[in-house]
Protein backbone atom coordinates (compact mmCIF):
# COMPACT_ATOMS: atom_id res chain seq x y z
CA UNK A 1 0.00 0.00 0.00
CA UNK A 2 1.39 3.39 -1.01
CA UNK A 3 1.72 6.45 1.23
CA UNK A 4 -1.12 8.08 -0.73
CA UNK A 5 -3.39 5.11 -0.12
CA UNK A 6 -2.56 5.12 3.58
CA UNK A 7 -3.31 8.83 3.72
CA UNK A 8 -6.66 8.37 2.00
CA UNK A 9 -7.58 5.52 4.35
CA UNK A 10 -6.63 7.56 7.43
CA UNK A 11 -8.68 10.50 6.12
CA UNK A 12 -11.71 8.23 5.68
CA UNK A 13 -11.37 6.91 9.23
CA UNK A 14 -11.10 10.49 10.54
CA UNK A 15 -14.35 11.36 8.75
CA UNK A 16 -16.10 8.35 10.29
CA UNK A 17 -14.85 9.31 13.77
CA UNK A 18 -16.03 12.88 13.23
CA UNK A 19 -19.49 11.69 12.19
CA UNK A 20 -19.74 9.40 15.21
CA UNK A 21 -18.54 11.95 17.78
CA UNK A 22 -20.09 15.02 16.21
CA UNK A 23 -16.74 16.77 16.11
CA UNK A 24 -15.23 18.36 13.03
CA UNK A 25 -12.62 16.32 11.16
CA UNK A 26 -9.03 17.63 11.31
CA UNK A 27 -8.38 20.31 8.72
CA UNK A 28 -4.82 19.07 8.11
CA UNK A 29 -4.65 15.76 6.30
CA UNK A 30 -2.54 12.87 7.46
CA UNK A 31 -0.51 13.07 4.25
CA UNK A 32 0.30 16.74 4.93
CA UNK A 33 1.33 15.96 8.50
CA UNK A 34 3.52 13.09 7.28
CA UNK A 35 5.20 15.31 4.67
CA UNK A 36 5.81 17.98 7.31
CA UNK A 37 7.37 15.46 9.68
CA UNK A 38 9.62 14.09 6.92
CA UNK A 39 10.72 17.62 6.02
CA UNK A 40 11.57 18.40 9.63
CA UNK A 41 13.58 15.18 9.90
CA UNK A 42 15.54 16.00 6.74
CA UNK A 43 16.20 19.55 7.93
CA UNK A 44 17.41 18.29 11.30
CA UNK A 45 19.71 15.76 9.66
CA UNK A 46 21.14 18.45 7.38
CA UNK A 47 21.74 20.78 10.32
CA UNK A 48 23.42 17.99 12.27
CA UNK A 49 25.63 17.16 9.30
CA UNK A 50 26.63 20.79 8.89
CA UNK A 51 27.40 21.09 12.59
CA UNK A 52 29.66 18.02 12.58
CA UNK A 53 31.53 18.83 9.35
CA UNK A 54 34.99 20.09 10.30
CA UNK A 55 35.87 23.57 9.14
CA UNK A 56 39.03 23.63 7.00
CA UNK A 57 42.01 25.31 8.64
CA UNK A 58 42.34 28.94 7.58
CA UNK A 59 44.98 31.63 7.86
CA UNK A 60 43.89 33.15 11.14
CA UNK A 61 47.09 34.79 12.33
CA UNK A 62 50.44 36.27 11.40
CA UNK A 63 51.16 38.99 8.87
CA UNK A 64 49.03 38.96 5.73
CA UNK A 65 50.75 38.81 2.32
CA UNK A 66 49.67 39.45 -1.24
CA UNK A 67 49.80 35.70 -1.82
CA UNK A 68 47.37 34.62 0.93
CA UNK A 69 44.41 34.13 -1.41
CA UNK A 70 46.42 31.95 -3.79
CA UNK A 71 47.95 30.01 -0.89
CA UNK A 72 44.50 29.27 0.51
CA UNK A 73 43.16 28.34 -2.93
CA UNK A 74 46.02 25.93 -3.69
CA UNK A 75 45.91 24.42 -0.20
CA UNK A 76 42.17 23.85 -0.57
CA UNK A 77 42.70 22.34 -4.03
CA UNK A 78 45.10 19.72 -2.69
CA UNK A 79 43.51 19.27 0.73
CA UNK A 80 46.40 20.54 2.83
CA UNK A 81 46.72 23.07 5.64
CA UNK A 82 47.15 26.59 4.17
CA UNK A 83 49.07 27.65 7.27
CA UNK A 84 51.61 24.88 6.67
CA UNK A 85 51.98 25.89 3.03
CA UNK A 86 52.41 29.55 3.95
CA UNK A 87 55.01 28.63 6.58
CA UNK A 88 56.90 26.62 3.96
CA UNK A 89 56.88 29.56 1.53
CA UNK A 90 58.12 31.90 4.23
CA UNK A 91 61.02 29.62 5.01
CA UNK A 92 61.83 28.87 1.37
CA UNK A 93 61.74 32.38 -0.11
CA UNK A 94 60.40 34.82 2.47
CA UNK A 95 57.65 35.55 -0.08
CA UNK A 96 60.14 36.76 -2.71
CA UNK A 97 58.81 35.51 -6.07
CA UNK A 98 62.17 36.19 -7.75
CA UNK A 99 64.23 34.24 -5.21
CA UNK A 100 66.78 31.80 -6.62
CA UNK A 101 69.20 29.63 -4.68
CA UNK A 102 72.77 28.82 -5.61
CA UNK A 103 71.64 25.29 -6.41
CA UNK A 104 69.10 26.58 -8.94
CA UNK A 105 65.86 26.38 -6.94
CA UNK A 106 63.45 29.08 -8.05
CA UNK A 107 60.43 31.06 -6.97
CA UNK A 108 58.23 31.27 -3.91
CA UNK A 109 58.38 27.55 -3.16
CA UNK A 110 62.01 27.13 -4.38
CA UNK A 111 61.36 24.31 -6.81
CA UNK A 112 64.27 22.81 -8.71
CA UNK A 113 63.81 22.91 -12.51
CA UNK A 114 63.35 19.14 -12.74
CA UNK A 115 60.78 19.07 -9.96
CA UNK A 116 58.92 22.02 -11.43
CA UNK A 117 58.85 20.32 -14.82
CA UNK A 118 57.48 17.09 -13.34
CA UNK A 119 54.76 19.12 -11.62
CA UNK A 120 53.96 20.99 -14.82
CA UNK A 121 54.55 24.47 -13.42
CA UNK A 122 56.71 27.50 -14.10
CA UNK A 123 58.34 28.41 -10.76
CA UNK A 124 58.96 31.98 -11.90
CA UNK A 125 55.19 32.54 -11.95
CA UNK A 126 53.96 33.12 -8.37
CA UNK A 127 50.60 31.38 -8.82
CA UNK A 128 52.18 28.36 -10.50
CA UNK A 129 54.98 28.22 -7.94
CA UNK A 130 52.46 28.13 -5.11
CA UNK A 131 50.38 25.48 -6.86
CA UNK A 132 53.45 23.37 -7.59
CA UNK A 133 54.72 23.65 -4.03
CA UNK A 134 51.31 22.71 -2.66
CA UNK A 135 51.09 19.71 -4.97
CA UNK A 136 54.58 18.51 -4.06
CA UNK A 137 53.92 18.96 -0.34
CA UNK A 138 50.69 16.99 -0.72
CA UNK A 139 52.62 14.19 -2.43
CA UNK A 140 55.02 14.00 0.51
CA UNK A 141 52.19 14.09 3.05
CA UNK A 142 50.54 11.18 1.24
CA UNK A 143 53.83 9.33 0.99
CA UNK A 144 54.60 9.64 4.69
CA UNK A 145 51.19 8.99 6.21
CA UNK A 146 50.16 12.62 6.62
CA UNK A 147 53.05 13.37 9.01
CA UNK A 148 53.91 17.09 8.56
CA UNK A 149 57.44 16.70 9.97
CA UNK A 150 58.35 13.91 7.59
CA UNK A 151 56.68 15.64 4.65
CA UNK A 152 58.59 18.86 5.31
CA UNK A 153 61.83 16.94 5.74
CA UNK A 154 61.16 15.25 2.40
CA UNK A 155 60.49 18.62 0.78
CA UNK A 156 63.82 19.87 2.11
CA UNK A 157 66.16 16.87 1.98
CA UNK A 158 64.30 14.56 -0.38
CA UNK A 159 61.95 11.64 0.31
CA UNK A 160 64.84 9.23 -0.12
CA UNK A 161 66.59 10.68 2.93
CA UNK A 162 63.42 10.43 5.02
CA UNK A 163 62.91 6.84 3.91
CA UNK A 164 66.56 6.02 4.64
CA UNK A 165 66.36 7.19 8.24
CA UNK A 166 62.73 6.31 8.84
CA UNK A 167 61.94 9.92 9.80
CA UNK A 168 63.51 13.37 9.84
CA UNK A 169 67.15 12.78 8.92
CA UNK A 170 69.94 13.94 11.27
CA UNK A 171 70.88 16.94 9.13
CA UNK A 172 71.09 20.20 11.04
CA UNK A 173 69.70 22.15 8.07
CA UNK A 174 66.71 19.83 7.68
CA UNK A 175 65.97 19.74 11.41
CA UNK A 176 66.04 23.53 11.56
CA UNK A 177 63.91 23.77 8.44
CA UNK A 178 61.20 21.50 9.83
CA UNK A 179 60.97 23.22 13.21
CA UNK A 180 60.85 26.69 11.66
CA UNK A 181 58.09 25.83 9.19
CA UNK A 182 56.02 24.17 11.92
CA UNK A 183 56.42 27.25 14.13
CA UNK A 184 55.44 29.57 11.28
CA UNK A 185 52.42 27.40 10.53
CA UNK A 186 51.29 27.64 14.15
CA UNK A 187 51.62 31.41 13.92
CA UNK A 188 49.56 31.56 10.73
CA UNK A 189 46.83 29.46 12.31
CA UNK A 190 46.63 32.03 15.07
CA UNK A 191 47.89 29.58 17.68
CA UNK A 192 51.18 31.42 18.15
CA UNK A 193 52.00 35.11 17.98
CA UNK A 194 55.07 36.73 16.50
CA UNK A 195 56.17 37.64 20.02
CA UNK A 196 56.31 33.99 20.99
CA UNK A 197 57.55 32.57 17.71
CA UNK A 198 60.98 31.89 19.20
CA UNK A 199 59.46 29.82 21.97
CA UNK A 200 57.21 28.08 19.49
CA UNK A 201 60.17 27.25 17.30
CA UNK A 202 62.01 25.70 20.22
CA UNK A 203 58.95 23.67 21.13
CA UNK A 204 58.51 22.57 17.54
CA UNK A 205 62.13 21.43 17.38
CA UNK A 206 61.72 19.27 20.45
CA UNK A 207 58.64 17.73 18.88
CA UNK A 208 60.36 16.80 15.61
CA UNK A 209 61.11 13.05 15.56
CA UNK A 210 64.75 12.96 14.48
CA UNK A 211 66.43 9.67 13.60
CA UNK A 212 70.17 9.09 13.46
CA UNK A 213 70.42 5.46 12.37
CA UNK A 214 69.67 4.50 8.76
CA UNK A 215 67.05 1.82 8.36
CA UNK A 216 67.68 -1.41 6.50
CA UNK A 217 68.20 -0.94 2.74
CA UNK A 218 65.37 -3.41 2.19
CA UNK A 219 62.94 -0.98 3.80
CA UNK A 220 63.86 2.00 1.66
CA UNK A 221 61.40 3.40 -0.81
CA UNK A 222 62.16 2.56 -4.41
CA UNK A 223 64.65 4.98 -5.92
CA UNK A 224 63.13 7.28 -8.52
CA UNK A 225 63.45 10.81 -9.86
CA UNK A 226 61.19 12.14 -7.12
CA UNK A 227 63.61 10.95 -4.46
CA UNK A 228 65.37 14.28 -4.96
CA UNK A 229 64.12 17.12 -2.82
CA UNK A 230 62.09 19.95 -4.27
CA UNK A 231 64.51 22.73 -3.54
CA UNK A 232 68.06 21.45 -3.99
CA UNK A 233 70.13 19.25 -6.25
CA UNK A 234 70.94 15.67 -5.28
CA UNK A 235 74.66 16.39 -5.02
CA UNK A 236 74.27 18.61 -1.96
CA UNK A 237 75.73 16.95 1.12
CA UNK A 238 74.09 16.80 4.51
CA UNK A 239 76.85 18.94 5.97
CA UNK A 240 76.22 21.85 3.64
CA UNK A 241 72.56 21.92 2.76
CA UNK A 242 71.26 25.15 1.31
CA UNK A 243 67.62 24.92 0.28
CA UNK A 244 66.36 28.33 1.20
CA UNK A 245 67.10 31.94 0.47
CA UNK A 246 66.11 32.93 4.00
Amino acid sequence: MSVEQVGARVAAIQQQIAAFTGQAAPTTSFASQLASAQSATTTGATATSAATTPTPTTLGGGTATQYDAQITASATKYGIDPALLKGLIRQESNFDASAQSGAGAQGLTQLMPGTASSLGVDPSDPAQAIDGGAKYLKQQLDRFGGDPSKALAAYNAGPGAVAKYGGVPPYAETQGYVQKVLAYAAEYRGTASAATSGTSATSALSAVPVTTTPVSPASLLATSDDDGDASSDDSTSSSGLDYSTV
